[in-house]
This record gives structure tokens, C-alpha cells and sequence, in this order.
């Protein structure tokens, strides 16, 4: 049995971005950039006025002088006029500042008086002036290799110009279902048959993730059809399998692998819940075998799926920022296994609380429900007290019914 870090490390080093396309632009959202993003103009493009009001040459001005105005600078394309000595352009924000010009006066800090503008309140050299190139300049880098491309990202790309962006291939991930006691949804219940909900809950976990989900028809606990559906996942870009990894009798997974020419590269990590995770490959097809449980299921495919797809999306960064919290009540857990506990956060002062969820066992699907985060109970401690400090994993973003903006 290996460690969480180890079962990472090796799982990493099998996966690697996919092939590049060229895409459009609002297609791009939520895909990695293949490449270096360059700027193709300057951003701004050309020098423009950030308020409405007044532009005028500072060096020719004084507080409380009455300028002739000389026209006006709109937000419209035409380019930039030229300003007369002496005058002031009525101008608005985005409005090609006036050539000459080099400074804008607010509205707020002027008055007019008949076909003149009184400068009530003159700022500093280039007040309220947006220089061309200011943010970017051509050449610069705009998106670095491996970004996310989120709405900000694609309003940049837009901004230069750009109809297509190159990113890497979404990841291609088929789900096979196996087990005898499972029951497609929408067919009628069996006894002792269960609804076949884990590949439901990860065909969205992968969606969410980036990937696109691909599942299979449940695969009996027999060898000769859990291979035909192992052979059918030829093509994807990573396969998972549900259930059958343990050591029962019946857990068929490991052994069906190994006779369809996959190699296991390690099988068991020190984790709780979730231990029997098992990682082989064939032919570049990754396999990620997750326990049947529905909470090992989805925790371990939060802790060790999700990077994989993001590798393989060409994400820089593949691993989410654990979060610093307190316990609101005490626990206590079996040691010698890193425990991911459900917990719902919340914040009081500078603190994020974490709730954990009454329901912590493996089969427990409520518990994996309205949840904000995995709070990690190290192996090698076993009690834990009210306001202990550990870490989580956040799943989501703590909601309020509230407005937070206090400040």
C-alpha cells in the first residue's frame, strides 16, 4: 500500500497534454491555452480618456482659467483630432484623446459658461488619460502557456483580435460501471438490485472537470464481459472503472485487466475512504480503477482523477490550493490512513469553519451532497478537538443568503 504522494507522483507521470486544435473563440471557455498567448496591438490601442470631461494641454492651463471649447472627442471610431492652443475638447470616456492634448479635466471639476469651459480644479500632468499600451504592448505575452480560459480571458483574446485560439483537446474519459447488483436508471427495481448512480455522478464529476464523459453498459461480474467492456474503451484518452478492485471473490477488475494486457502499476494507497484504488496502463490507455462505494468513488476521483484530466487538458497548474480551517466540533478517526472527512464550511472572522458531516461513511450518498470541501485527518492522529487547524480540499465555493460586501 502506498501514500496519497506517491500514488500522485506516479499517476503524473503518465499523463501528458493532449494534441492542439485551433478553435473559436467562445468555444475556448474553459480550455487551456496551447501556447503562449502574444499580444497582436497595443492594448489600449490608442491613448483615450478614462472619464468624461474636458482634454486640454496641462502646461498651458491654470486653475480657474476659462477655455474656448473646440469640439468634441467621442467613444466613436475616427480617430484623433487635432487640439487647438489655448482650447479645451469636451471629451467621454473611451474617446480618442485629442493629438496635443495630454491631460483630462473631469466634468465634475468644471463649469460651463456660454461656448467655454471654467477648469475649477486642475489634476496632475496626464490625469484620467489611458496611454496606448498602458496594459500590453504588442509582443507581450497576453494568456501564458496553460491558462484557463475563463470570461475575463476571452474578453482579452477578443480585445486583440483574436477569432481562433489554440488550445489542447478536451480529454476523452470512458466510465465502466461494473457489478451485478446494478440496475440501469429508469428500469424496474430488482431485489436486491441497486440503481447504477456512481456512473452518473462521475460522468458530471468529469464534465465538470473538463473532460467528456463516455459511459459503458454495466459490465457483469464475469471476466468475459468485463474484457469486452475493456475493449470497447479503446480510443478513450483515459478509462475509469467502478467497483470490483476489492478483494472479494467476485472482484473481477484487476485480474480482467491484467488478461487484456494492462500492466498494474500500483493497486491499494493509504487513504480513507477509497484504499483499493488501482492504476494500470495498455497501449496508452491510462485505467483508473475507483471503488464501488459511491463516497470512494468521489473522493477518490477528487483526489486523484481530476489532476490527471487536468494534466491532460495542458493546465499549468493541476492540483487545487488546500484551505486552512478549524473544526467546529471534535472527531476522532482510525489512524494509519489519510482520512478525506465531508464538511460544509463557513466563516466567522478570518476563519474558515468546517462542519463535518454526521454521515462519513463510504456508502453514504447524502454525504457527498451540499458539500464545500474534504477536511484531510492525517494518518498518524487519531482525536482531534474543537477548533483543531487542518487542512481541506475544497469541492466548492461556501454560499451565503447574504450580501458579504461589509467593507
Amino acid at each position: 500500500m502506498i501514500t496519497v504522494q506517491e500514488a500522485l507522483e506516479r499517476l503524473l507521470s503518465r499523463f501528458a497534454p493532449l494534441e492542439v486544435e485551433a478553435i473559436a473563440l467562445l468555444s475556448a471557455l474553459g480550455r487551456a491555452t496551447a501556447e503562449d498567448q502574444l499580444a497582436t496591438s497595443d492594448l489600449p490601442p490608442f491613448d483615450h480618456s478614462a472619464m468624461d470631461g474636458y482634454a486640454l494641454r496641462h502646461a498651458e492651463v491654470n486653475e480657474g482659467d476659462l477655455l474656448p471649447v473646440s469640439g468634441e472627442a467621442r467613444a466613436a471610431v475616427g480617430g484623433a483630432a487635432q487640439l487647438a492652443p489655448g482650447t479645451a475638447m469636451r471629451i467621454f470616456t473611451g474617446g480618442a484623446l485629442p493629438l496635443g492634448a495630454d491631460t483630462v479635466v473631469i466634468q465634475e471639476n468644471t463649469a460651463i459658461e456660454s461656448n467655454a469651459v471654467r477648469i475649477r480644479e486642475l489634476p496632475n500632468l496626464g490625469a484620467n488619460v489611458r496611454r496606448a499600451g498602458s496594459d500590453l504592448r504588442a509582443g507581450s505575452i497576453a494568456l501564458a502557456r496553460g491558462s484557463e480560459i475563463g470570461a475575463g480571458e476571452i474578453g482579452l483574446l477578443a480585445a486583440l483580435g483574436l477569432v481562433e485560439v489554440r488550445v489542447h483537446r478536451k480529454p476523452q474519459v470512458a466510465i465502466l460501471p461494473t457489478g451485478d447488483e446494478l440496475r440501469e436508471l429508469g428500469t424496474a427495481a430488482e431485489p436486491g438490485s441497486i440503481v447504477n448512480s456512481n456512473a452518473y455522478s462521475l460522468a458530471a464529476a468529469v464534465a465538470r472537470a473538463g473532460g467528456e464523459p463516455r459511459v459503458l453498459p454495466i459490465a457483469r461480474d464475469r471476466a468475459d464481459e468485463i474484457r469486452a467492456r475493456l475493449r470497447d474503451a479503446r480510443g478513450a484518452d483515459l478509462l475509469l472503472t467502478i467497483g470490483g478492485v476489492s478483494v472479494g471473490d467476485y472482484d473481477l477488475v484487476g485480474q480482467s485487466l491484467r488478461d487484456e494486457g494492462f500492466a498494474i502499476e500500483f493497486h491499494k494507497v493509504a487513504i480513507k475512504p477509497g484504499k483499493p484504488l488501482l492504476f494500470g496502463l495498455s497501449d496508452r490507455l491510462p485505467v483508473i480503477g475507483l471503488p464501488g462505494n459511491p463516497v470512494s468513488a468521489f473522493v477518490t476521483f477528487e483526489v486523484f482523477v481530476r489532476p490527471c484530466i487536468s494534466r491532460m487538458r495542458g493546465l499549468a497548474n493541476v492540483f487545487t490550493e488546500l484551505l486552512p480551517v478549524k473544526l467546529e466540533a471534535a472527531t476522532r478517526h482510525s489512524t494509519g490512513r489519510l482520512e478525506f472527512a465531508r464538511a460544509r464550511l463557513s466563516r466567522t472572522g478570518d476563519s474558515l469553519i468546517a462542519r463535518l458531516h454526521r454521515l462519513q461513511g463510504s456508502g453514504s450518498l447524502p454525504s457527498i451532497t451540499n458539500t464545500d470541501a474534504l477536511v484531510l485527518l492525517p494518518a498518524d492522529q487519531g482525536t482531534f478537538e474543537a477548533g483543531a487547524e487542518l487542512l481541506a480540499l475544497p469541492l466548492d465555493i461556501p454560499t451565503r443568503d447574504t450580501p458579504p460586501f461589509s467593507v
